[in-house]
């Protein structure tokens, strides 16, 4: 019963973020499933496929990259061993068993897949687990050992994945046709592999049985593309999924333009494609999902689309390429010394594609490594460090050598290790801080952006006025990040929640009100009313109303002042309201900081830097968590499914009408 009623309540709150026009979609969407269901539309009649073999593809890597590591990672594949989340590695099966959730062992029955209902743990297991998998990325590791190589068990490796898959998961069963995303990163991994492996002319393909497999993965890619274009995500589910699914079809159709209809949904995937990159980033370079992770998930579908209509030469118009780079230009300006960016707003691991074999990869370094090529930009070569792999063979050897002679460029002039934006004001952060990109860096972000995008703003977490801060590459003050999506409600409802951010809670709620695990309600709205610096200091102050939907209101604003001389930060609290009220505020910090508590002083020593904190007057009393479940608190998660116990401070006490709270944070060098 009580399961019954959550998804009642659920259902009812998703159907209060629709608009009128967004339900008559809906309904048309639940009609057009059963018309998918019954065979009245649909791809199942494939048309003949034109050929292809006059198409050529190239990757100048040279002799820059490790074959065997490329070759020790697909060993491992062929043993049905991927690294799926927490899992290191998850056993897929050898020969793979698709529709198995790696993680429970639930095998998800071959029904209607847009009938199927994906959150259903008993039905499915957990839906994360068995689709990551299923997107493939791992087939271009495969590919990419033989295009290094030339060995045929990675021919034959691949040849085994996309046959066994092929056989279970024929087209619209199952749960990986239940989501237009899905077969969208399919799509751009299979583009990746078919080129690495040589495309129509690869030895994959000969003799009677190399024929037939062609012929039997062009047919899922026609229906692949049929399925994307007809299920496009739209209204409030207009997010990161419809920039996914729109590069998948355009990779798609782009690489196989061997039907009639693959003109149209090239030019279609452009189109919208050109539209989302403004309606989804603001002018300054913020996505708008108010999620860093996200924010690297769309620039890596944004970059290889880019990349490979310009190879194709149909390129996308300079506006597209011009947000392209703002957006790196944000990472850049929020990446500090050691390449740490702040954990604001939901992560889930989500990649695009995998290039790479190095553990270390940063994707947001990659990003800027070759977006340091793309557009001239020595900046982004010195936040980027090296010329990473994925770049190498986005780019080849051409591309490493004008990243080589932009990091020259930095070591010649150390201005450009300094940010070139401090402020972004129409995504809502701020940059304060000094020294930047020398040992002595101070670098602290402020977040007064929006809730998140659309009407559910489903991934950005509650965290209005929230700041990180990092001192020489050490980060102090964090996010501690998501965790997991379909983990127990209590631990989605925390890591989302204003407890898990840096900034003041009342009466135990958060600032905005959710509805869902993937759903705002009631969304807080911040605004930035002073952001001001000179040589000697930095200002901000910005409020949000999140509490004035209580019974007696309670108005928040923050100030942050910064001192450069003293490298002191105060971080000002002001609480207007009558009544009475449960005041917190928190602090998290890294997991690797020692942190203890001498006489109200609040001391956070790491790798050779120290934070003080204190309230000087008293008026809330702290105590630290670390690893605590009642309350959940003291806890990060630096990736999907994985959190490790972390100390949190937490200031607490009871207040009647409007008061002010400082807190005095003092950095030092042990």
């Amino acid at each position: 019963m009580r399961n019954l009623l959550l998804k009642l309540s659920w259902f009812w709150n998703r159907l209060r973020c629709m608009s009128i026009p967004e339900l008559a979609y809906r309904a048309q969407q639940a009609g057009g499933a059963w018309c998918d269901r019954i065979g009245l539309t649909g791809a199942r009649k494939v048309p003949v496929a034109n050929d292809l073999s006059r198409l050529h593809y190239e990757f100048d890597v040279g002799d820059r990259l490790d074959t065997a590591a490329y070759c020790l990672a697909a060993d491992q594949l062929l043993l049905g061993k991927v690294n799926v989340f927490a899992l290191h590695p998850a056993d897929i099966g050898s020969p793979p068993v698709w529709n198995r959730d790696p993680l429970t062992g639930v095998n998800a029955p071959l029904l209607f897949g847009q009938h199927m209902a994906i959150t259903d743990k008993p039905l499915v297991g957990d839906i994360k687990y068995l689709w990551e998998p299923n997107r493939h990325l791992h087939l271009v590791t495969l590919a990419q050992a033989y295009h290094l190589s030339g060995e045929q068990r990675y021919l034959d490796g691949v040849a085994l994945h996309i046959s066994t898959w092929l056989a279970q998961c024929p087209y619209l069963m199952g749960v990986n046709w239940s989501s237009s995303l899905e077969p969208a990163i399919r799509l751009i991994n299979w583009s990746l592999t078919w080129k690495l492996i040589g495309g129509a002319n690869s030895p994959l393909f000969n003799g009677p049985q190399g024929e037939q497999l062609k012929q039997a993965w062009l047919a899922s890619v026609y229906q692949h593309c049929h399925f994307v274009s007809s299920h496009l995500s739209a209204h409030s589910s207009a997010n990161n999924h419809l920039i996914g699914e729109l590069v998948g079809l355009y990779l798609g159709a782009s690489t196989w333009p061997a039907w009639a209809e693959s003109a149209k949904w090239q030019a279609k995937a452009k189109q919208q494609l050109v539209m989302q990159m403004q309606l989804q980033n603001s002018g300054d370079g913020v996505n708008l999902e108010q999620a860093i992770a996200y924010q690297q998930f769309v620039l890596d579908f944004f970059l290889l689309c880019g990349l490979a209509a310009k190879q194709s030469g149909d390129d996308f118009p300079p506006a597209y390429w011009q947000r392209m780079e703002s957006m790196m230009s944000f990472l850049s300006s929020i990446m500090d010394l050691a390449g740490h960016v702040p954990a604001f707003g939901d992560a889930d691991d989500g990649f695009a594609v995998r290039l790479h074999t190095d553990p270390s990869f940063s994707p947001y370094q990659s990003l800027l490594a070759t977006g340091a090529v793309l557009f001239n930009r020595a900046d982004f070569a010195a936040k980027g460090q090296h010329f990473d792999e994925k770049s190498l063979w986005l780019l080849g050897q051409q591309g490493a050598q004008v990243f080589d002679q932009l990091s020259a460029q930095v070591l010649n002039a150390p201005i450009h290790l300094q940010p070139t934006r401090l402020d972004f004001p129409a995504g809502g952060y701020h940059i304060m801080g000094d020294a930047f990109g020398t040992e002595n860096e101070i670098r602290l972000v402020v977040d007064c952006a929006p809730l998140g995008f659309l009407g559910i703003a489903a991934h950005g977490h509650a965290d209005a006025l929230s700041l990180v801060l990092s001192f020489g590459g050490q980060e102090l003050l964090i996010d501690p990040g998501t965790y997991a999506y379909h983990a127990a409600q209590p631990w989605r409802d925390y890591f989302r929640g204003t407890s898990a951010h840096n900034t003041v809670r009342i009466d135990e709620l958060d600032q905005s009100v959710s509805g869902g695990r993937f759903m705002w309600l009631l969304k807080a709205r911040a605004l930035c009313s002073q952001m001001s610096r000179s040589a000697l200091e930095s200002v901000f102050v910005g409020s949000h109303d999140g509490y004035q939907r209580l019974d007696d209101p309670v108005s928040h604003q923050r100030k942050i002042h910064f001192d450069v001389a003293t490298k002191k930060i105060l971080v000002t609290d002001d609480l207007s309201c009558s009544g009475q009220h449960l005041v917190e505020i928190f602090w998290h910090f890294s997991a690797d900081s020692d942190v203890s508590i001498v006489d109200d002083v609040v001391l956070v020593r790491q790798s050779g830097k120290q934070l003080r904190l204190c309230m000087p007057s008293g008026k809330l009393t702290p105590s630290l968590f670390k690893g605590s479940e009642q309350p959940i608190l003291g806890w990060s998660s630096p990736s999907y499914d994985v959190k490790y116990p972390s100390c949190t401070l937490r200031w607490k006490g009871v207040i009647k009408g409007s008061i002010t709270f400082d807190t005095v944070l003092e950095l030092s060098s042990l």
